[in-house]
């Protein structure tokens, strides 16, 4: 199963910011991120996951490490009620970056996701490479 860890970083918030996924299925790995001028955190940690199923579209099943429980608790449970309320939120707020979760949700139902949350900054390899990453990115918007 291929095995993928998250990471968004804002200098700032809002500010400069960048994105990091690192893939693995035990034998390759790849690295990608990316950044924005002008944006939240949320948006990063999004995006990185966006981009991440995105790339890791030819396969059935993955694994999704993240330190965003925005991102897990978007997915796992919110998602549900949003959609059911026409993308607004338990007090009928507007959901903050619907563009990313509506495009994350269509890409996320043609796969299974495991979705695994890990304790940012407390020395987990790839969770910490994906925050080096994420970081480089945000700086090069500065």
């Amino acid at each position: 199963m291929l095995k993928i860890w998250t990471d968004g970083s804002c200098l700032g918030n809002p500010g400069p910011g960048g994105w990091a996924f690192v893939a693995t299925d035990g034998v390759h790995s790849a690295e990608r991120s990316g950044g924005e001028k002008n944006t939240t955190n949320n948006r990063m940690e999004l995006m990185a996951v966006l981009c991440a199923v995105t790339a890791a579209h030819r396969h059935n099943e993955i694994e999704i490490h993240t330190d965003s429980q925005y991102v897990k608790n978007g997915m796992q449970t919110w998602i549900k009620n949003w959609r059911k309320n026409n993308w607004r939120t338990a007090d009928k707020k507007p959901v903050k970056n619907q563009d990313l979760w509506q495009k994350l949700d269509e890409i996320a139902n043609t796969m299974k996701i495991h979705w695994v949350w890990v304790r940012g900054h407390n020395g987990e390899e790839l969770n910490e490479r994906c925050d080096e990453l994420a970081r480089t990115a945000a700086e090069q918007f500065k």
